[in-house]
């Protein structure tokens, strides 16, 4: 089974539970990475590993999401209404990625009209969903990500997970080699048709 098989087995099979230095947790969040320029980011059942209060504007933190240096995001936002499940949606969940595109991590913000949020042990951590459009270059810097990792709250950069808490943990859907490629040759021929 190629590397790219067994990640979408274990994200389609939601039976990831445990991966080297993520905690074990259920998945909060699930990054969807199947459409060519375009990241959806929708929450699952999963609960909270912790009690937390954070910022909003700081955000949750999807560790080690990135495989390296690449582009900066700007990823304007679609739609969305995805929130923390114990405070209401603003309908503008943005997207970053700190140091101009070095690093490591994705950080999402902004999702509620409170600017305090709350996370409880035990309870539903998220609810919604949010779409972006991405450019080619930051999409290809996507599909470099793991199959999953450790979600921390607050965080937006990797200098903040030393005073932020695991809140569980998201899990990451890429298309395979073959349909990325033929998605990429549908775009290159729907744009020659349109010429």
């Amino acid at each position: 089974m190629s590397k790219t098989s067994w990640k979408l087995a274990l994200c389609a099979g939601g039976s990831l539970s445990m991966l080297a230095g993520v905690a074990h947790a259920d998945h909060l969040l699930t990054v969807d990475l199947s459409v060519p320029n375009q990241v959806t980011i929708t929450a699952t059942n999963g609960v909270s590993l912790v009690d937390a209060s954070g910022s909003d504007t700081t955000g949750v933190y999807f560790e080690n999401f990135y495989g390296g240096a690449g582009s900066a995001l700007s990823a304007p936002l679609v739609a969305g209404d995805i929130t923390n499940a114990e405070n209401p949606a603003d309908n503008s969940p943005a997207l970053f990625r700190g140091g101009g595109g070095t690093d490591p991590g994705l950080n999402m913000w902004s999702w509620s009209t409170d600017i305090t949020v709350t996370f409880t042990a035990g309870s539903l951590a998220f609810t919604g969903s949010g779409t972006w459009t991405l450019d080619p270059n930051e999409y290809a810097d996507m599909l470099n990500a793991p199959a999953g990792g450790n979600l921390y709250f607050p965080a937006d950069t990797v200098d903040d997970l030393s005073s932020a808490q695991v809140l569980g943990t998201y899990a990451v859907i890429i298309p395979t080699p073959g349909a990325a490629g033929l998605l990429g040759l549908a775009g290159l021929a729907a744009v020659r048709r349109r010429r």
